[in-house]
This record gives C-alpha cells, sequence and structure tokens, in this order.
C-alpha cells in the first residue's frame, strides 16, 4: 500500500492519518461540505470534497468515494466505522475497482453483519444466546406476536446495523408497534436498509465484548475483553479494558466463543464480538461488529497493540506481529466525548467550540477530531473527541480519570463532561463493593442532576468561507453574508428572530424534521406526538405543549436550529 483513501470523518479519520503517518502511507481525506474545515480535512496530504452535507450524498456515496480514490491515485481504502464500515457492497466496489480493502471479506461481512445469520454461526460453534426470531420481522404487528408469545423486554434490532443505532428496547405492549417503525426509520437512515429482527432482552444486563484480530494465514487472536455497559439510548459512553468483575471463567467463555464464531466465518482483519451478561451469570452472545470499533484505544493501551496498524498488516498479507491473547497492561477507561447535554436527557448540541482546553500528563491520551473554533454539524454523529486514561490498577486509573476530567474545558456547546465527573465519583462504578452499573442503569438508576447549558447560538461568520481544490489541497476564499442573501435554500427554516409569539412551538435541537405525525391544522391533544426530528444520528420526539389546533410551519427534511419554530397553534 502506498496511499489510503479515508472513507470517513472526524476523530476516527484523524486517528488513520496518525496511522498512515506511522506506517509510512499517504492519506487522502473525503470531506462534505458541513466538514470543509474540519480538523481531519487540513490533517490529511491530500483532501478532496465530496459536495453535499447528507451522509447518503457524501460518506455514504460509494461511487463518489470510489472516483476520488481513482483521481488521488489511491490504492487501499479505509471505511473506519460507522457509514459505509459495515456495508460489503462497498468492500466489494473497493475491491472490484482494484483497491486493498482493509477490513474483512465481503461474504464475511455479509454473513456477520447480518444479524440473523450471526446469531445462526454462533449458535453452530456453541456460543450462548438467547431466544430471537429466525430472521427479519415484516410489520409492528409482527412484533407484536413475538412479544405477546416470548414476553418482554424485547430487543428490535437493525439487522445490517450496529452502534446502537436502529435498535430499540420495548418494555410494554402499547409502544411495540411505534418502537418497530423507529427502529426502521434509524435503521434505512443510517445503514440504507430497514430490516429488523426481534431478540429477548435480557433486563438490567452488563455488556461485555472481546476484541479480535485475525490475519490471512489462519491465526485469530482475542486481544481481551472490555466492558461497555454504561450507555445511553443502546450507545456507549463509557468502555474499559479489561472488563472487570467477572470470574476467570466468564471471562474464558467470552473469549473462547469469540475465537470460534469469528474462525468458523473464516474472519480476517480487525473485529469484535459482543455478549450480554445477566444479573444471575448468563452470557449471551449479541452480534459481531465486523469492523474497528469506537472503543479500540482501550484495548490497544492495555495490550499494547495498534489495531490500525494491525489492520494495515493484514490487508496487505502480513502476519499478526502478536500470536496470542496478551496480558492486560493495567487497566484503561475511555469516555466519549460527545456533544450533547446530560441535563436535557442527552440531546445533541452542534455548534461551534469557542474554547477546547484538553488534559495531558501521565496515563491520558487524546483522540479528538476537533479543536477550539471547530464547528459540530448537526449531521452527523455527536461524538467530538475521546478521553483515554490508563493505569496501574483500575484504582489507579480512576484517580488520573477524575483528573483528567476535572481539567478538560470546552465551551460554546454542551458536552457530557459533568455526566462523566458525576459517573467516576458514583459508588456504583467506582465504589469498592463492585460493579453495580449495566445497560440501562442511566434511565433507571442515574438519579444525578446537571445545570442545563447554554443554547449553542447559531453559526455567524463575518465572512462565508468557500473551499477550493488544487490538486487535492484545500484552499479557502471568504465573502461577505450579504453577498449571499437571498440564496438560501428553498425548504430550510430561517433562523428564529429574538422574540417567539407565544402559539410557537420551537425545536428542542439543531436538527433535521424527519417526519410529521400529525395533519397540518390538525387538532391536538397535550403530550400527542407531533413530528420527529433527526439530529447527530438520534431520534427527538415533538410532542404538543397544550390542547389547540395545530399548523405546521417547516416542511419535513428542513434543518432548523434550536429554538426555530417547527409549527404554530392557530389563534
Amino acid at each position: 500500500m502506498k496511499k489510503i483513501l479515508i472513507a470517513n470523518r472526524g476523530e476516527i479519520a484523524v486517528r488513520i492519518i496518525r496511522a498512515c503517518r506511522d506506517y509510512g502511507v499517504g492519506s487522502v481525506a473525503v470531506y462534505s461540505d458541513p466538514d470543509a474545515e474540519a480538523l481531519f480535512v487540513g490533517m490529511a496530504d491530500e483532501a478532496y470534497a465530496l459536495g453535499g452535507a447528507k451522509p447518503a450524498e457524501t460518506y455514504l456515496d460509494i461511487e463518489k468515494l470510489l472516483a476520488v480514490a481513482k483521481r488521488a491515485g489511491a490504492d487501499a481504502v479505509h471505511p473506519g466505522y460507522g457509514f459505509l464500515s459495515e456495508r460489503a457492497e462497498f468492500a466489494r466496489a473497493v475491491k472490484a475497482a482494484g483497491l486493498i480493502w482493509i477490513g474483512p471479506e465481503a461474504e464475511v461481512i455479509d454473513a456477520l453483519g447480518d444479524k440473523v445469520s450471526a446469531r445462526r454461526i454462533a449458535q453452530s460453534v456453541g456460543a450462548p444466546l438467547a431466544p430471537g426470531s429466525d430472521g427479519p420481522v415484516e410489520s409492528g404487528e409482527a412484533a407484536l406476536a413475538f412479544a405477546k408469545q416470548h414476553g418482554l423486554p424485547m430487543a428490535i434490532k437493525a439487522a445490517y446495523g450496529g452502534g446502537g443505532r436502529g435498535m430499540k428496547v420495548a418494555r410494554r405492549l402499547d409502544e411495540v408497534k411505534e418502537l418497530y417503525e423507529s427502529a426502521v426509520r434509524e435503521a434505512v437512515a443510517a445503514f440504507g436498509r430497514g430490516e429488523c429482527f426481534l431478540e429477548r432482552f435480557l433486563d438490567k444486563p452488563r455488556h461485555i465484548e472481546a476484541q479480535i484480530i485475525a490475519d490471512t494465514h489462519g491465526n485469530v487472536v482475542v486481544l481481551g475483553t472490555r466492558d461497555c455497559s454504561l450507555q445511553r439510548r443502546n450507545q456507549k459512553l463509557v468502555e474499559e479494558a479489561p472488563a472487570p468483575f467477572i470470574s476467570d471463567e466468564q471471562r474464558a467463555t467470552i473469549e473462547d466463543a469469540a475465537k470460534r464464531v469469528c474462525a468458523a466465518a473464516g474472519y480476517t482483519n480487525a473485529g469484535t464480538v459482543e455478549f450480554l451478561l445477566g444479573q444471575d451469570g448468563m452470557i449471551s452472545f449479541l452480534e459481531v461488529n465486523t469492523r474497528l470499533q469506537v472503543e479500540h484505544p482501550v484495548t490497544e493501551e492495555t495490550a499494547g497493540v495498534d489495531l490500525v496498524i494491525e489492520q494495515f498488516r493484514v490487508a496487505e498479507g502480513k502476519n499478526l506481529s502478536i500470536t496470542e491473547t496478551p496480558r492486560p497492561l493495567g487497566h484503561a477507561f475511555e469516555f466519549r466525548i460527545n456533544a450533547e447535554d446530560p441535563a436535557k436527557g442527552f440531546l445533541p448540541t452542534p455548534g461551534k467550540i469557542t474554547a477546547f482546553l484538553p488534559p495531558s500528563g501521565p496515563g491520558v491520551r487524546l483522540d479528538s477530531g476537533v479543536v477550539s473554533g471547530s464547528i459540530i454539524p448537526g449531521q452527523y454523529d455527536s461524538l467530538v473527541a475521546k478521553l483515554i486514561v490508563t493505569g496501574k490498577t483500575r484504582a489507579e486509573a480512576l484517580k488520573r480519570a477524575r483528573r483528567a476530567l476535572a481539567e478538560f474545558k470546552i465551551e460554546g456547546v454542551a458536552t457530557v463532561l459533568p455526566f462523566h465527573r458525576a459517573v467516576v465519583a458514583h459508588e456504583d462504578f467506582a465504589g469498592d463493593d463492585g460493579f453495580a452499573v449495566h445497560t440501562r442503569w442511566i434511565e433507571t438508576d442515574f438519579t444525578g442532576e446537571f445545570e442545563p447549558a447554554p443554547r449553542p447560538a447559531p453559526v455567524e461568520e463575518e465572512l462565508v468561507r468557500l473551499p477550493l481544490e488544487i490538486d487535492g489541497k484545500r484552499h479557502q476564499i471568504g465573502l461577505p453574508r450579504s453577498f449571499l442573501a437571498g440564496m438560501a435554500q428553498p425548504g430550510t427554516a430561517a433562523p428564529q428572530e429574538a422574540g417567539r409569539a407565544a402559539n410557537e412551538v420551537p425545536a428542542p435541537i439543531a436538527g433535521s424534521v424527519q417526519a410529521w405525525k400529525v395533519e397540518d391544522g390538525a387538532e391536538v391533544k397535550q403530550g400527542e406526538l407531533l413530528a420527529v426530528m433527526e439530529a447527530m444520528k438520534m431520534e427527538v420526539q415533538i410532542t404538543a405543549p397544550r390542547d389547540g389546533i395545530f399548523q405546521r410551519i417547516a416542511k419535513e427534511g428542513a434543518f432548523l436550529n434550536a429554538g426555530d419554530a417547527v409549527g404554530a397553534y392557530k389563534s
């Protein structure tokens, strides 16, 4: 490999660019319009515009990505995580274009990326499994029938998804249909496919996973375990390695099952096998993520392995640099720094970072996609950085984490830093009596209260900066905003002026109106669902604040700033 196209953005693009430098190969970035001034764009050896803002027209557009690879003379593609990283059709297209695919074979992605097929492989090698549907179900009615037969809680999961997106957990029969439809919508938006299957959900389980790396010479190595139980909306917030407070027998069961599943599937490159650990000690296979995980740094710190460089080695047909599960080199935590407000139910808060002052010192690593002045777009994931803290023991790592989190300062947008500071001091997470955190701990047990962050102001600049490319290098010109006045896209909402009519219903977040749930001019009741907005790949429901006749203002698909009028009550 001489030059690698990075088919991704944000902090993972930065991470791969750095690995390219360490490995001695060139890096090619691609970027959407909102990412034109992002950190990763300036760091790459070359950067090319994809044109557009939505994922479907940028980071999910296979033809555009391959056209850039050809134009740049890249000979390999790294997909990062999310977007196209677990799409077999992308792997096939990359290879068909004569490029090296840095990931597992397309057939393996098909077999393991399909959660139903993965369950069958896991069953064939004796991995523990919870009851589930035989395949994707076709409707909310079918989901309801499964729930009545097998009981609740029940997980509705995107068959081709990952990262917690396209997954909903139903705990009442009256919410099954709506949650099924929501899971399908999220799956289509995030992965381009909406098929969902069902699985009996272990209540209040821990989430344990095993990191594997496998080469093309038949070597499959488990690099250790991680605990990823601390989640909100089925998406992880804090991870650690090795998984604490499990028995040697449980650890061996998880690692052995992970290795057998991957060997049976003919797996190569990096991947993760995930399990749920019930309160009664039951272990249940969950899924295989056929890509690099967001939380891979905690394994790197405790295993002494650079996973991205191992991915490069495997893609070039080399042997792994490690042949057996290493003894952990201490303990590591990863804190995902998301642009979300914990005081408002972790609502995403896109905007401009006015100050970004990260910690440093012994045992502290930062994987970041931003700096002071970076703009966090509302179109993509809310993750902006990852704080990784390592110590000789879990206790030492916790002490360092408290110090590092106290030092960390971010201004301009809300972040989850206040939540992380509360967690590392919480008895359930850090207590001497064990580990009481589970996957729904935030929703059911955590009682911390936070001050709401100030609402980020709409991003305004004196100049509109327009990127230009010359031989793959990005340049900028600045034009007065008044020069572009009147050129707004049709269907978008104008920024909300100071003052608001008492009858208006404001957008709670900056994001797009994904779907209206009431007709224009409908008579609505207080609490009734009016619309669904999408921001940073999360759905947020807008409900009626009172009874009355409701009129729409924003169109479906329109992007709104937080506080813009979604609709209004008829006077």
